[in-house]
């Protein structure tokens, strides 16, 4: 991959509003992260959302600084114009970090922040400190296994997991690791993104909830907001596609099992 031109290509999908060519950056089960809103996205879901988001919102998007990049990750900052031709309208800055699989990204995690939240330079700051990181430092084996320790703490002993506001930048500080390497630590360690891993202690809490339950439905709701999910849907998404059944079907599946 030529990782200049690629950037070069995903920069100009977004200045075009292309939801499908943005997309297009990402493998096959590749995920989108957005990180200040606590999500992620697969392919189809990241164009359903661009073709919402492009409908009211237009922008130029300008690469700041040079792209920084290794073996398995490119990173970098850019600046956002919006498209009004008012000079005082807010511009507002982010980096992006790639994790790389072939010729495309595993996993884009976009950073940014909300116009008016920081000043230019605060955000500046922040960006280049955390590119650097994410695209000059490796991840040794025994690095790897400290921070699947420290980990395997957090959430068996103190169910971090249950902080409904917990995103990588936050469990990344509470592991005394950068947001890097406890991406690589997380993607190499268990196989899987950290929104994923988050959602498996969240649904393997659930299910042990739901096997306690002894009313009805309204408490399966209950479930969701005290693993840490911020909406019933999206607990609902993820118990599904974690145990291949609904909450309600898991636990009547499982009354008088216990």
């Amino acid at each position: 991959m030529r990782k200049t031109e690629f950037v070069e290509s995903y920069f100009d999908a977004w200045n075009h509003s292309d939801p499908q060519g943005i997309a297009d950056h990402l493998a096959s089960g590749g995920v989108y992260c957005d990180i200040p809103e606590n999500t992620q996205r697969s392919r189809n879901e990241l164009i359903a959302s661009l073709k919402e988001f492009f409908t009211h919102s237009r922008h130029r998007y300008e690469l700041i600084g040079q792209i920084l990049s290794n073996e398995t990750s490119i990173a970098f900052q850019y600046r956002v114009y919006p498209q009004t031709g008012d000079p005082t309208a807010t511009i507002y800055r982010g980096a992006e970090f790639m994790t790389l699989h072939g010729d495309a990204a595993a996993s884009i995690s976009d950073y940014y922040e909300i116009p008016g939240a920081q000043r230019a330079e605060q955000i500046s700051k922040l960006a280049a400190e955390k590119t650097h990181k994410y695209a000059k430092s490796g991840l040794s084996d025994e690095l790897l296994d400290v921070y699947k320790n420290r980990l395997a703490i957090l959430m068996q002993d103190d169910k971090v997991f249950l902080q409904s506001d917990l995103t990588l930048p936050k469990l990344a500080q509470a592991v005394d690791c950068s947001v890097n390497h406890l991406s690589q630590a997380i993607n190499s360690g268990f196989g899987v993104s950290f929104f994923d891993y988050l959602n498996q202690h969240r649904i393997a809490h659930a299910k042990t909830l739901l096997r306690q339950l002894e009313d009805g439905s309204g408490a399966i709701l209950n479930v969701a907001f005290s693993v840490g999910f911020n909406s019933n849907s999206a607990f609902y998404a993820a118990f599904k596609k974690c145990v291949g059944q609904t909450p309600a079907q898991y636990r009547r599946t499982h009354i008088g099992n216990d």
